[in-house]
């Protein structure tokens, strides 16, 4: 039973742990909501910083998910720019900030993301080397990109995934030279595989991007603190006045690794590991969004996702089953991105070898379709290009696991709606 002398504490305040204070409010719970964020900004979310306020078309006042009045007016007890250093599972404790505060739960929410993976190469030091995760990271890079812009200068790449791309679109717009470097054959390769990947190679391309597949970075040179080229493992060297190194994120587990809560393996994608509530290892601890790893029912697989859609639907869901709420966590992953005027979203979970064809609906030269990845007739994810109002039937396809005739799935004259039905 659930009630007002209880606390509950969100450790983390990104999207998941706002929304999960909210939802706690909007379901009824009257007791203390403490919400820990180790950034000085208010919670935030994330899509903006590689779109729409890198570019400068979103103000940053448009990234925040409430307005900073909001905690107060809900009686949420938030603290900013402090960080939680200990979880004492047995006196169901928490320990933060420069003074070590401890406050004890009853219920305990990990929310502490993902941060960038680093370069562990010489010259990572230099002043032009960048990461993007946090709204500071986007704003100092937003200067940047203009600089180089404005300068005819260049920047180099490293990873040819969602941020890499859509950084690399970014810097085009402001002017910037963009190379971008990744060790396998095509940008989202383990996403897309080959087949769709090289449409956005050819896209990046038609704008000026230059692309060198099948290499990694091993040096970044500078002088004077600066930096000047980036060099590669088959001895190319590419001129650069900043780098940014978009090779992936790693979940952030130290809290929950000491406090002795399951890790997923890596294969798993890492992370902290929960069951189809959310709940880890301790039955009064859950976790949600980037650093969860949560088994799928639907594709009979753990996953953890580190997309927006996870973090603005598993924040709630952890909040309502620390509530007591029965509940089965299952929602088909989703995910956008905007890259000049082409325009997507994914629905589903199709890693390399998962799938045994891909069926395209649609003209993929004009960059108009839909592409589904396919194991024995049947939809595992759905990607739409510049195709609008179809991931509700897409993500249909997905969850029913009907048998679908490709002919008539390829077929744009054949309504979606009818496949499967």
């Amino acid at each position: 039973m659930v009630d007002a002398d209880q606390t509950f504490v969100i450790v983390g305040g990104g999207l998941a742990g706002a929304k999960a204070a909210e939802t706690l409010r909007a379901e009824g719970f009257t007791g203390r909501v403490i919400l820990i964020c180790d950034e000085r900004d208010h919670p935030y979310e994330r899509p903006p910083l590689s779109k729409g306020y890198l570019l400068g078309k979103e103000e940053r006042d448009s990234v925040f998910v409430h307005q900073p009045a909001w905690y107060a007016q809900n009686d949420i007890e938030l603290h900013l720019g402090q960080t939680v250093d200990a979880v004492d599972r047995a006196a169901k404790t928490v320990r933060f900030g420069e003074d070590g505060t401890v406050v004890r739960y009853d219920k305990l929410l990990l929310a502490t993301g993902a941060e960038p993976r680093r370069l562990d190469i010489p010259g990572t030091d230099l002043a032009g080397v960048h990461h993007l995760r946090r709204l500071a990271h986007a704003e100092r890079l937003k200067g940047v990109l203009a600089a180089l812009g404005r300068d005819n200068g260049h920047i180099v790449i490293a990873g040819a995934g969602w941020i890499g791309l859509e950084v690399a679109a970014a810097a085009r717009e402001y002017g910037a030279e963009v190379t971008v470097v990744e060790p396998e054959p095509t940008p989202l390769h383990g996403v897309l595989g080959p087949e769709l990947g090289e449409l956005f190679a050819e896209l990046h391309r038609e704008h000026g991007v230059r692309f060198h597949f099948g290499a990694r970075l091993t040096e970044i040179v500078g002088q004077d603190g600066m930096v000047l080229a980036a060099r590669t493992d088959d001895g190319e060297e590419h001129l650069a006045h900043d780098v940014l190194a978009a090779i992936g994120a790693a979940p952030r587990t130290g809290l929950a690794e000491a406090a002795g809560l399951e890790i997923a393996p890596r294969e798993h994608g890492g992370g902290v590991l929960v069951d189809a509530r959310l709940r880890t290892s301790d039955p009064d601890i859950h976790a949600a969004g980037d650093v969860a790893s949560f088994p799928h029912a639907l594709f009979g697989a753990r996953l953890r996702v580190e997309h927006w859609a996870n973090a603005l639907n598993g924040g709630p869901a952890a909040a309502r089953a620390m509530l007591g709420r029965d509940l089965t966590y299952d929602r088909v992953p989703y995910f956008f991105s905007d890259q000049y005027d082409l325009g997507m979203e994914y629905s589903g979970w199709a890693p390399p070898g998962a799938y045994d064809e891909v069926v395209v609906r649609g003209d993929a030269h004009k960059r108009e379709f839909i592409a589904f990845w396919m194991k024995d007739h049947r939809v595992l994810a759905g990607m739409n290009v510049n195709v609008w109002d179809v991931t509700e039937q897409i993500q249909r396809l997905i969850r029913t696991g009907v048998r679908v005739d490709t002919e008539a799935l390829a077929d744009p004259h054949v309504p979606l709606q009818g496949l499967g039905a």
